[in-house]
């Protein structure tokens, strides 16, 4: 796909990573056209794209995945305003664990219902091409001495969520293999970076700290995940779109395997904190013991590898993070 002055369709675009997708790519090449669709749930937040909002290369459209109404009038928004979509780019889900844990049934309704409508609508629809963005968490639980995922590891989730995330990815791979519709899947390792939601483990640790508040740490901290910078990552998925074939999938991690312990150690360190701020606490049920990816078939195929080292990625976070806090104090005295 030449993205030179392509149109997309984006789905959760207001969330993390769909907004550092949007940022990048409209940053990168001046004559992309972004539609993006949003249901703006608690995770999502038009602040994130506050760069972008008057640009007259983008528009936002509220919605809903699993309304297809909500799909079919940004497919017409997206023709009437740019002349057609060239890809629909699927970042929008139910993405917290725990949350699922609780209650898996916003999951399978957003992340598997959701992503059929998209499908079916991009089929009829006759968009060229659909990428699926996905996770390790699919794969399942690696050991102390397993090598690293790779693409044709088989999908073995162990949580709500990331069962349904497989569940979309069959569901994409299906519509291809039955119906020809052109699908790329993505499957990433742990992001990071600003204007994270502060639900997931790295914005906690950070949040809490700078609060002086205990850092919930699960089990004995021990469990390790392979960490990548948001802005890697969706340097991934534009190399994905540029460069990746149709029926592929693509792995992308960012070689930086660390145990939760010691990134809170690391953040602690940073800030000056004690480490008497960790605070163990019962650990999640059915806890993926460690994530690990090969990304060597992205390195070949696509020509992307990682360029942010954790240290310096969490640096960036951090700066931010005491940034966004002393305006808060200095707007709240």
């Amino acid at each position: 796909m030449n993205l030179a002055n392509s149109v997309m369709l984006v789905t959760g675009g207001a969330g993390f990573i769909g907004s550092a997708f949007i940022r990048r790519v409209m940053t990168l090449h001046e004559g992309v056209k972004i539609v993006n669709l949003d249901a703006l749930t608690y995770a999502g937040n038009v602040k994130n794209l506050q760069d972008v909002n008057d640009n007259p290369r983008y528009r936002f459209v509220r919605g809903n995945i699993c309304l297809e109404t909500n799909v079919t009038q940004s497919i017409c928004i997206a023709r009437e305003a740019f002349g057609g979509i060239d890809a629909i780019v699927h970042f929008a889900a139910e993405s917290h664990v725990d949350r699922s844990i609780a209650d898996p049934t916003a999951f399978l309704q957003t992340n598997i219902m959701g992503t059929e409508i998209l499908l079916r609508q991009a089929l009829e629809q006759s968009i060229p091409l659909f990428v699926q963005v996905s996770t390790d968490e699919v794969y399942g639980s690696l050991g102390p001495a397993d090598p690293p995922f790779t693409e044709a590891h088989p999908l073995q989730p162990n949580s709500p969520y990331s069962a349904s995330k497989a569940s979309a990815d069959m569901l994409a791979r299906s519509y291809q293999e039955t119906y020809g519709l052109p699908v790329i899947i993505t499957r990433c390792s742990n992001n990071y970076g600003p204007y994270q939601y502060p639900e997931k483990f790295i914005p906690v640790m950070i949040m809490n700290a700078l609060a002086d508040k205990p850092l919930p740490v699960y089990g004995n901290g021990r469990n390790v995940r392979d960490w990548i910078y948001v802005e890697d990552h969706v340097d991934g998925i534009l190399a994905a779109l540029e460069h990746g074939l149709p029926g592929q999938v693509y792995n992308f991690g960012g070689h930086a395997e660390m145990e939760n312990i010691q990134i809170a150690r690391m953040i602690l360190d940073y800030l000056g904190k004690p480490y008497s701020l960790i605070s163990f606490v019962t650990d999640r049920l059915g806890h993926d013991w460690r994530y690990s990816m090969d990304t060597t078939k992205a390195k070949r195929e696509l020509g992307w590898r990682p360029v942010v080292s954790f240290r310096e990625g969490l640096r960036v976070t951090l700066d931010e993070a005491v940034s966004h806090k002393s305006i808060s104090m200095k707007n709240n005295p």
